[in-house]
Parts: C-alpha cells; sequence; structure tokens
C-alpha cells in the first residue's frame, strides 16, 4: 500500500505530527547460511528489519506479511511466521521520523527461514537490502533494531519469548 492512504496517513491528517500509539510487526528473515535480511531505510539511512503499522482489520502475521512483501518483494505465509519478542518500551521504540512525525510503537517480531520471491527493495522505502551476518550487522542501524537483534539473541539462548 505505501504510506499515502494508509491508516498512519489518515491520522496524520487530523494530528499532524503528534505522538502517534501504533500497532505495528518487524521480520527477521533468515537464510540457510543464518543470515539475517537488513534494510536500508531510504528516508534516513539507517539499517532495519522490514517492519510496519498495522491497518484497520488486520493481525500482526498479516501485517508482517505484507510489510515484508511490500519492502523487500519476498513472501512469507502467515503460519509460517514464529513470534520471537515482543518491543514496546518507550525508551527504545518512540521514533521521530525525519519529517517530525513522533510514533510510539508496540511491536511484535517474528522470524521465518521459508519464504518465495526474489529480493527486490522497494526505492520509496528501501535504498538497499541484504543479507548479512547478525553478529555483523550493517551500520549505522536503527535503535530498534539493535534492540530487536538483542532479543532475538536472547531468544535463540534461552527459547523463550521476550519482551521489552
Amino acid at each position: 500500500m505505501g504510506y499515502v492512504g494508509s491508516y498512519t496517513w489518515q491520522l496524520r491528517q487530523h494530528v499532524g505530527s503528534e505522538l502517534l500509539l501504533m500497532p505495528g510487526a518487524q521480520v527477521l528473515v533468515i537464510d540457510h547460511e543464518d543470515r539475517i535480511l537488513f534494510q536500508q531505510r531510504a528516508d534516513s539511512g539507517l539499517w532495519e528489519f522490514p517492519a510496519g503499522a498495522a491497518e484497520p482489520g488486520t493481525t500482526f502475521r498479516s501485517t508482517a506479511a505484507r510489510e515484508l512483501r511490500e519492502e523487500s518483494g519476498l513472501q512469507v505465509e502467515e503460519s509460517d511466521l514464529i513470534p520471537f519478542a515482543s518491543l514496546s518500551d518507550p525508551a527504545v521504540h518512540q521514533i521521530t521520523y525525519p519529517n517530525g512525525d513522533r510514533m510510539h510503537c508496540f511491536a511484535l517480531c517474528f522470524y521465518t527461514r521459508r519464504w518465495t520471491g526474489t529480493l527486490t527493495a522497494d526505492p520509496t522505502e528501501v535504498r538497499q537490502a541484504t543479507f548479512q551476518n547478525p553478529a555483523e550487522p550493517p551500520e549505522p542501524l536503527q535503535p530498534q533494531t539493535r534492540a530487536v537483534l538483542n532479543l532475538f539473541t536472547a531468544y535463540r539462548r534461552t527459547n523463550t519469548f521476550q519482551a521489552n
């Protein structure tokens, strides 16, 4: 869908750049070499995972699948998305975008090892995308991305859902 016309865009028409509370999802796509998909934001140049805000009538899983498809061209079955963490700490997940819009995000974080399609970054949102060893992520990382990467590392170590 993109930003224009989205639920968030519609809200912004009424509240401007005021702080919004927004549910959303993030997806870690893991390839056969245990590398994770990172993408560089077109607006800030920071690296992140495919992610985005929920739309009315959607679920966390459908949001994750939609955002992955829109931003990377990759498709995933919702049943192949495994939840591993939530991120809501305002000290980490309150974002001020380059245009001044402010958002406190509440994200459910998923990972997947199964997808189809060819990696094709959406140039309106993503400068470039690459699979990278998670121990050596591309820099500079968006702070939320580093937090999610740390949550995923803890999840892999403990096999316990992580809440932040």
